[in-house]
């Protein structure tokens, strides 16, 4: 069966930079399991996957147009760190949710400088090309509830 719309899709893979490091994998764990075409993984990914079948292998580079898109320096601000009430730390890394013009957006603390916090609101990987090497284990039909819900279900989930 080939991958499509609205096929369950399960794969391991292997996420690295340009510079060849490792930015995350599922060697050693379980398979990334999605639902192709409902927009759960990128989608320079989801389009390089079309079409392939169980047991195919590839290897393919991700522009960041098509990852977590091109980073944006407008999405980073200096604010005052007495904006971060009740947190002991400021750390760079930290995550927090914050109210925008556009709802709520995740920012991350990108730098610390006495009381000037730089948060960022770029995806940590926004700007970066993405080498992933992909390998299929497994496609089927989409269940009702997994289209009706617009992803896979598994164990534990609560629909």
């Amino acid at each position: 069966m080939q991958i499509a719309n609205n096929k369950v899709v399960s794969f391991d893979y292997t996420l690295t930079n340009d510079a060849g490091d490792t930015i995350d994998s599922s060697q050693g764990g379980e398979p990334l399991v999605y639902l192709h075409g409902a927009q759960n993984i990128i989608p320079g990914l989801e389009s390089a996957l079309e079409g392939k079948v169980a047991g195919d292998a590839l290897q393919v580079a991700i522009e960041p147009a098509d990852g977590y898109g091109e980073y944006n320096a407008e999405l980073t601000q200096v604010v005052p760190g007495s904006m971060f009430q009740g947190v002991d730390k400021i750390e760079v890394g930290m995550q927090f949710q914050a109210e925008t013009a556009e709802g709520i957006q995740v920012v991350r603390i990108a730098k610390v400088d006495g009381d000037d916090v730089t948060i960022d609101g770029n995806h940590p990987l926004a700007g970066e090309r993405l080498n992933f090497d992909v390998s299929i284990k497994e496609v089927r039909d989409a269940s009702e509830d997994e289209l009706e819900h617009g992803h896979v279900h598994g164990e534990g989930c609560s629909h």
